[in-house]
């Protein structure tokens, strides 16, 4: 591999992967973030230093505020660690907005076919209907790959608009809520479809506890099964693993659905905690955002935990210089675009180290 320059400045290879940027690449690209940031804020006219406090100190000063971030970063932790499981073995999905959101289809109809009802198995029963329907909808690109070859990326990224449609037309039709005043969304749903709440006073609710324990049950299966360790042979190296038996429709047939059914559980459990009843949108794009937290936490369940956390925070830190700074509500979206961006940036430095000056001789600049 040959050096990259550019003036002065030139990449050269490393002559191994570097652990430490494996892991430093994403702090990096934090601190680049908040300083990009805080010149954002300054052309905003904004004290740069009391926005990055408004927006990342300020939600986190109160109960409430860290109630917040454990229901925001919930199923972000979910989705995100069963988008990692896939893309350790090179299994793209991206429609995990879709899949969140079609389990909030089917969990919501199976709940609101029994509202008249109660009793303790109702809110099981809505988990694992809501796992089902993320499963079953991410089988559809799964099954268009081994059959047709068809990339997973661009199939399971069109069926997240089918879902967002559907639900659309259900809460505006069928589902609508006779007694809404024409609101388009469904009844409210009754208690024992409810996820309880586990802090007075905030909307902490035991889908958090089930997201944490899911992401661990998700390292067990990486770090101590035979299948995590086909998942990470798949991803490394192929070719090997076809040679010692390993099937990738087999893979495809695994990570998928799993992906699937925890975006399913994770769009249920909003319907069933924050929200409480179907409505035309239940997500601020937490499918979407999951992408980058599987890869800024790099595709590491703990890894991802702190990262659903810092990005949960971006929401927070949104809403919080929206209301006390009259700043817009894009300032979010675009916080979380700059991390993406610098991580990637960063990533380079994984294989490749920065030399200040001209190129080594011997180098093909």
């Amino acid at each position: 591999m040959s050096s990259r320059s550019v003036g002065f400045i030139s990449l050269e290879p490393r002559a191994h992967a570097s652990r430490q940027w494996v892991w430093g690449a994403p702090l990096l690209a934090v601190v680049l973030t908040l300083f990009v940031g805080a010149i954002l804020f300054a052309a905003l006219g904004k004290d740069p230093i009391a926005a990055l406090i408004g927006f990342f100190i300020t939600p986190l000063t109160t109960a409430y505020g860290l109630a917040e971030l454990g229901v925001k970063a919930a199923p972000l932790a979910m989705i995100a660690v069963g988008l990692a499981v896939g893309f350790r073995a090179n299994v793209w999905n991206i429609g995990a907005e879709g899949q969140l959101t079609m389990g909030a289809i089917v969990a919501g109809g199976f709940v609101l076919s029994v509202n008249h009802l109660s009793g303790f198995w109702i809110l099981p029963l809505a988990v694992v209907f809501g796992a089902l329907g993320g499963a079953l909808w991410a089988a559809i690109p799964a099954w268009l790959r081994i059959r047709f070859n068809a990339n997973e990326i661009l199939t399971s990224l069109m069926l997240t608009y089918v879902a967002e449609l559907l639900l659309n037309w259900l809460v505006h039709g069928p589902w609508r809520d006779p007694a809404g005043f024409n609101f388009p969304e469904s009844e409210v749903f009754s208690a024992s479809a409810t996820l309880p709440l586990l802090w007075a006073g905030t909307r902490l609710h035991l889908g958090v506890v089930i997201a944490v324990v899911a992401v661990l049950a998700i390292w067990l299966l990486l770090s101590r099964s035979f299948l995590g360790f086909q998942v990470k042979v798949m991803g490394l190296a192929p070719k090997a693993g076809a040679y010692a038996g390993f099937s990738l429709s087999r893979v495809v047939w695994i990570v998928l659905p799993l992906s699937g059914a925890l975006a399913g559980m994770a769009g249920f459990f909003e319907v069933a905690g924050p929200i409480g009843q179907l409505q035309p949108s239940i997500s601020p794009g937490y499918g979407f955002t999951a992408i980058i937290v599987a890869f800024l936490g790099r595709l590491h369940p703990v890894g991802i935990l702190f990262a659903a956390c810092f990005m949960a925070l971006t929401y927070l830190g949104g809403e919080s210089v929206q209301m006390f700074m009259g700043l817009p509500l894009a300032v979010t979206g675009l916080f979380q675009g700059m991390i993406l961006f610098f991580l990637l940036g960063a990533d380079v430095l994984i294989r490749f180290r920065i030399r200040i000056g001209s190129p080594r001789p011997g180098k093909v600049a």
